[in-house]
């Protein structure tokens, strides 16, 4: 029972420490690159184990990432910002909307004003990721 708490703990530790290095504030590619560093020091510390059900767990675990770190490339990221900005922009153009049905023009400005900064936010952020 406790090898298989140690191995939970050492690959959410793990898992952890990746996801917090995806959403560091760096390049792409450097994070992919620091986090397969890590990957593979990783891998060198778990061979170390001596429990062999809690090193194959933790080995099948970081299989399992550097799998998905393959397959996150820049299109799906792009794919997925580029329907999250479309679904921003529909929401502020709601609010817009939603102002002008109730008759209040210091509300519709308002909402104006931020569907403009909306669409601006969004598109600094696509044309962020279409250049990396």
């Amino acid at each position: 029972m406790k090898k298989k708490g140690v191995g939970k703990f050492i690959a959410g530790a793990g898992i952890g420490a990746a996801l917090g290095m995806l959403f560091a504030p760096k390049k792409g590619s450097e994070i992919r690159t620091d986090l397969k560093k890590k990957i593979d020091e990783l891998i060198s510390n778990v061979k170390e184990v001596d429990v062999t059900e809690v090193r194959d767990e933790f080995m099948d675990k970081i299989e399992d990432l550097k799998k998905e770190l393959d397959n996150l490339d820049k299109e799906k990221v792009l794919k997925i910002a580029k329907k999250k900005g479309e679904e921003l922009k529909k929401k502020a153009e709601q609010l817009v909307e939603l102002a002008k049905e109730k008759g209040t023009p210091v509300l519709e400005s308002m909402a104006d004003d931020i569907k403009k900064k909306t669409i601006s936010v969004v598109s600094e952020v696509l044309a962020k990721l279409e250049s990396e």
